[in-house]
């Protein structure tokens, strides 16, 4: 009988990735910096800032100045994967940045926005408007039907 040779196997274990924890205050921590960065491209008021993340005003200052003590709760992460989501499709729609910034605060005629613009939509407070808006994005794209 033949016998096959078996591939040589490495004696030294290749190391896995790195485990992030998404609940640790340093995740929160990038997280939220990666919003403020996009709320300066937005042009996000203070109120606006709130009414996305869904929080206090005492704690959107803490978190702006860097004070980030804890994790994320779950729809705090949900709020911040839809609009993180609904800014990077924007860009792929939109190669040019200010046009795809510019596009949040335009009147839309689609169903969806009843001639406001997405943000409007994305201001109404609910979590589901943030996703509606992210669909919709993804669905122009190709990404979602």
């Amino acid at each position: 009988m033949l016998s096959r040779e078996e591939p040589e196997m490495s004696a030294v274990p290749t190391p896995a990735a790195p485990r992030v924890d998404l609940k640790s205050p340093e995740a929160a921590a990038a997280a939220l910096r990666t919003f403020f960065n996009i709320a300066r491209r937005w042009q996000l008021t203070t109120s606006e800032q709130l009414t996305l993340l869904g929080v206090s005003r005492s704690t959107l200052y803490e978190w702006k100045a860097g004070r980030v003590k804890a994790g994320l709760d779950a729809v705090t992460l949900e709020r911040l994967s839809y609009v993180f989501g609904i800014f990077s499709a924007l860009q792929i729609l939109f190669p040019e940045p200010d046009r795809a910034d510019a596009w949040l605060r335009k009147p839309n005629a689609a169903p969806i926005f009843g001639g406001r613009s997405a943000l409007e939509r994305m201001l109404a407070g609910n979590v589901g408007d943030l996703y509606a808006v992210r669909l919709y994005l993804d669905a122009q794209r190709g990404g979602w039907a």
